[in-house]
């Protein structure tokens, strides 16, 4: 009995450490323009154990530093889809995508095509 309780809290143990609580990741996210890049931001830092988030207007990378042991990259990036943004992993739903400002649906081609010239 002591040796399984002794395997479990080392397990358990194990487990703990080996998250990191300043965590790095990089992913897109679909946006138009710096009022996407707020909503985008604050849509990150919203999700607990999130630290850092920066988005990048041209690239459309997000990069993060988070606290693995308060978060998880599910979580981070559904705040973000509740915020009417798109992720390759979790797509915002309609509604959420509609109550987006008009020059932020980055859905639209026309819209898209509005905003080129903004990058260059």
């Amino acid at each position: 009995m002591k040796k399984i309780v002794f395997v479990l809290i080392v397990l358990v143990g194990g487990v703990t450490f080996a998250q990191n609580k300043n965590a790095k990741a990089t992913f897109e996210v679909d946006g138009v323009c710096n009022m996407c890049k707020e909503r985008i931001e604050k849509a990150a830092i919203k999700a607990k154990g999130v630290k850092v988030a920066n988005w990048d207007v041209n690239t459309h990378e997000l990069k993060l530093i988070y606290d693995e042991r308060k978060t998880s990259m599910k979580v981070i990036k559904q705040s973000i889809a509740d915020a009417g943004h798109d992720t390759k992993e979790i797509k915002a739903t309609d509604e959420a995508y509609h109550k987006l400002h008009a020059c932020c649906l980055y859905r639209d081609e026309a819209v898209i095509e509005d905003h080129k010239d903004d990058k260059n």
